[in-house]
């Protein structure tokens, strides 16, 4: 708790509502956040309210402020401009810092009469050089795919002094390569070819695929079709290898596709390069928290672009805040227009689900969750309008014979895995004939009855979850939604609605429902999460069902009431272990005379 959150709160009371940046500073004095706000009244008092709602970095930085400056500005596009300008200069602990610790890789084309292209750790050597390239897959990639392509030789024989001096190797009979060792190609052709290869590697297949139809072109006008044909299987290299790798589109203009994975504490944004139509290059960082969910991409954008950066004419992204201001920063550091997209279908969404994949992959590894895990939470988050993504899940079911054996499941999917010492079976008490709303509602309450109560010690009740799916429609929704109120209990609320093929169809809101099938990775966890919940309700209702057949057989012996036929279905849990059972051990556990005993044992025994 910060001693300081009175002085502090008297303080942001007389704070102007003008737009500005804040500076929170500990209690030497350094700066450990920078934040811009339209209003730094409202944006700063959101920190020191009485009833907030921070995530575990923000409340642990909130604990450190002893006090802040504030630096008022006449615009939020001036406040943007001046947050970053300060982050760069002073590096606050608490906001999103991209150190520059990447290692980076090259492209080099050897200085040799016939020179080679290859994939370089760091510049070494003589030799031109393409990059550098934060993704050293990426720049390996495009250097095979060149070779390739263009039939470079790849092997480690020395060029003009090994020609004709041993026989060519497998690439040369398999065609891919061209043969330099047989002599069959100048120096002077062998420098044009490496020329159209360098010019692939940095212009692009679109482009390389136009010059060289334009060439082909012009062989043939000129009768030379053994020119024509290389250049046409050239083409068609390049059409293949763009086929194979699925992300080379033309006529897409020079862009960057950036989205950000959030979990937990954790946060990784992932950028993937195209130009001339061609992944070019993909860079990942990880962000740790941001104390804005829904702004972290704005906040990566302005620190990745900085100024002299080349920045490209579109970037496709996620929506955030103030994405008008910070396009108007991207064209003032870039000195050209620059489109900021946020594609919801089509091409450019496949693209963007492309690098929140790589994003969540890269995030998994720091969590020790897959990327599709953490994808399909912050997914169900954006369905739902949740706040952040929901971390910690309980779901219920009622499963009934009728009228008899009516039980509810309680199933716990944390980080979107099943906690399964979290499950809760819950026996139906006080509805006595079949009415599933009044069952759900009982099963809620009484749930939340342990979580408020200060004596419970049962670790499975103790935590609040951030999601609630009950499996129905907006009519178990309706039934569940005033007893959470009248309890206190704030957690958002959901059904989940099947077909008439029991599959998971739609999310139930209390007025209506959502439709979750265009979001793969939420639709996914949901069927899953239904059918678990399913799964363990009807086993605990099969099998309370199959004790309350046996507790029935058992009182047809005189002296045996329900009562006593419980205790040995208490003592005795399944129909294997109640057969085992001596005569003197089933008088002992029902208290019942040795005669009794004995007939009720001769009657176990008779059990199918």
């Amino acid at each position: 708790m910060n001693e300081r959150l009175d002085y502090l709160r008297e303080k942001t009371s007389k704070l102007t509502t003008s737009p500005g940046v804040y500076q929170m500073k500990n209690k030497s004095g350094h700066i450990i956040y920078i934040g811009k706000a339209k209003n730094l009244k409202n944006r700063v008092t959101s920190y020191f309210c009485k009833s907030p709602d921070h995530t575990p970095k923000v409340a642990k930085m909130v604990e450190q402020v002893y006090d802040y400056d504030f630096i008022v500005t006449d615009s939020e596009y001036e406040a943007l401009v001046l947050e970053c300008s300060m982050i760069k200069q002073y590096s606050p602990k608490y906001n999103i810092l991209l150190k520059d610790d990447k290692g980076y890789c090259y492209i080099k084309i050897s200085d040799e009469p016939f020179p080679r292209i290859t994939a370089e750790l760091q510049k070494n050597g003589e030799g031109t050089y393409i990059g550098p390239y934060t993704s050293s897959y990426v720049a390996k990639q495009a250097v095979n795919e060149a070779n390739r392509v263009f039939a470079l030789p790849t092997c480690r024989r020395k060029f003009p002094q090994e020609i004709n001096k041993t026989r060519p190797c497998l690439n040369y009979h398999i065609k891919q390569c061209m043969g330099v060792c047989t002599g069959c190609i100048s120096e002077e052709d062998y420098n044009g070819i490496v020329r159209e290869a360098v010019e692939y590697i940095r212009d692009g297949s679109v482009q390389s695929v136009e010059e060289l139809t334009q060439k082909m072109n012009e062989a043939s006008e000129e009768l030379d079709f053994e020119a024509a044909a290389r250049y046409r299987d050239r083409i068609k290299a390049i059409q293949k290898a763009a086929d194979n790798q699925k992300i080379i589109a033309e006529n897409m203009p020079d862009t960057d596709v950036i989205a950000a994975v959030v979990n937990g504490g954790n946060a990784c944004a992932a950028v993937i390069m195209y130009r001339g139509g061609r992944l070019v290059d993909r860079a990942e960082f990880f962000l740790g928290a941001s104390d804005e969910s829904d702004n972290i991409i704005g906040e990566f954008i302005s620190q990745y672009y900085k100024p002299g950066m080349e920045i490209p004419r579109e970037i496709l992204t996620e929506e955030f805040p103030d994405g008008e201001i910070m396009e108007k920063l991207l064209r003032e550091r870039s000195g050209h227009a620059v489109s900021l997209l946020f594609p919801k279908m089509g091409r450019g969404y496949r693209l963007l689900s492309l690098a929140k994949a790589n994003a969540g992959e890269y995030l998994s590894m720091r969590v020790g969750r897959t990327g599709s895990e953490l994808i399909a939470l912050e997914e169900l988050a954006k369905v739902l309008g949740l706040p952040k993504p929901p971390l910690y899940i309980e779901a219920y079911d009622i499963s009934n014979l009728g009228s008899e054996s009516m039980v509810s499941g309680m199933v716990v999917y944390e980080n979107g895995r099943p906690l399964k010492k979290a499950y809760k079976k819950f026996a139906i008490k006080r509805v006595e004939i079949q009415n599933d709303y009044a069952s759900m509602a009982e099963v809620l309450e009484r749930r939340f009855r342990h979580y408020l109560d200060p004596d419970d010690t049962d670790e499975g009740f103790a935590a609040l979850p951030d999601l609630i799916l009950l499996d129905g429609g907006k009519g178990q929704v309706n039934a569940v939604a005033p007893v959470l109120e009248e309890m206190g209990i704030d957690v958002p609320l959901f059904g989940m609605v099947k077909d008439n093929r029991h599959r998971t169809r739609a999310i139930a809101t209390g007025g209506g429902e959502i439709s979750i099938t265009e979001t793969k990775a939420a639709f996914m966890l949901l069927t899953r999460i239904q059918d678990e919940v399913h799964r363990f309700s009807i086993t605990f209702q099969r099998s309370k069902h199959k004790k309350e057949s046996y507790a029935l057989e058992l009182t047809k012996v005189k002296g045996i009431g329900d009562k006593k036929a419980q205790k040995l279905l208490m003592k005795y849990r399944t129909k294997t272990e109640l057969k085992k059972a001596s005569p003197d051990e089933i008088a002992r556990t029902a208290g019942v005379s040795a005669e009794i005993a004995r007939e009720v044992y001769e009657l176990i025994q008779g059990m199918k």
